[in-house]
């Protein structure tokens, strides 16, 4: 923010000296705190002109007249997390006897999934983009979940730090055949190297501080000593909690009321 994007209309008068990326400063934690804080401390209880009073005040006398109106609420449960979860291009998968579902080019494997009703049928998936190792199938009226078969290499990484750590692998094999295939052993292989470390931890430090700041499951205080675990090139061979997954905590900026958004 010490620049603008204006030049960049031109790209071929960006120049390193004057490219807005190298004079960034703010950090997305302290962007997010001090937009909070214009939001709910500043603009909230300012006058407002066309209200004739601040917009907290506005909103609190809004509820006086018309209350709360607890039923248009939203429960922030384990379904409405799994309708807001990212899905695959058809949004369903094949039960494959013995693999599982196959997403993203990632098989996921439960023991659900042995159920001869189920094998060679389509069901609905999700997938957590924060949690490779992790994702959802739709089995048997409700959500299950399925693990990958490198869970332990794959587990607290990314949607988007796999699509690098894919494109690196490629890359560096393009020189020395022409028909390489990523697979998940060789991507699994991949990330767990210490040639992965220079190439993919920027994108794990901006997915810890985008954790930090909307958390997507588990305890926050056990996920920040998970994401300085994984930035240390560390990986837990053990399975995640279901509960700590299926039923997330939400942490909001600070609310002068928060009571009266409860947890939605």
């Amino acid at each position: 923010m010490a620049g603008n994007t204006q030049i960049t209309k031109n790209v071929r008068q960006v120049t390193t000296s004057v490219d807005p990326k190298n004079h960034a400063v703010w950090t997305l934690e302290a962007l997010h705190n001090r937009l909070c804080e214009w939001a709910y401390e500043l603009y909230d209880t300012t006058m407002h002109p066309a209200l004739g009073q601040s917009p907290r005040d506005g909103f609190e006398l809004g509820l006086q007249r018309s209350g709360n109106r607890l039923h248009r609420h939203i429960p922030y449960d384990d379904e409405f997390r799994m309708m807001t979860l990212p899905t695959t291009a058809r949004g369903t998968a094949l039960v494959d006897s013995g693999k599982g579902v196959k997403i993203n080019h990632l098989h996921y494997w439960s023991t659900v999934l042995r159920d001869p009703a189920v094998e060679r049928t389509r069901v609905p998936v999700r997938y957590d983009p924060y949690d490779a190792g992790t994702a959802y199938a739709y089995v048997g009226n409700h959500w299950i979940s399925c693990y990958s078969e490198h869970f332990s290499s794959f587990r607290g990484r990314s949607e988007r730090e796999m699509m690098i750590a894919a494109a690196e692998l490629r890359k560096r094999s393009q020189d020395h055949s022409r028909e390489f295939k990523v697979t998940a052993r060789r991507l699994a292989d991949f990330v767990a190297s210490i040639e992965a470390e220079e190439s993919l931890l920027v994108q794990r430090l901006q997915d810890a501080a985008a954790r930090r700041i909307h958390p997507v499951g588990g305890n926050p205080d056990d996920r920040s000593e998970q994401d300085v675990t994984s930035l240390a090139g560390g990986a837990s061979q053990s399975k995640p909690d279901t509960a700590a997954i299926l039923l997330p905590v939400i942490e909001l900026c600070p609310v002068p009321q928060p009571e009266l958004y409860e947890e939605y």
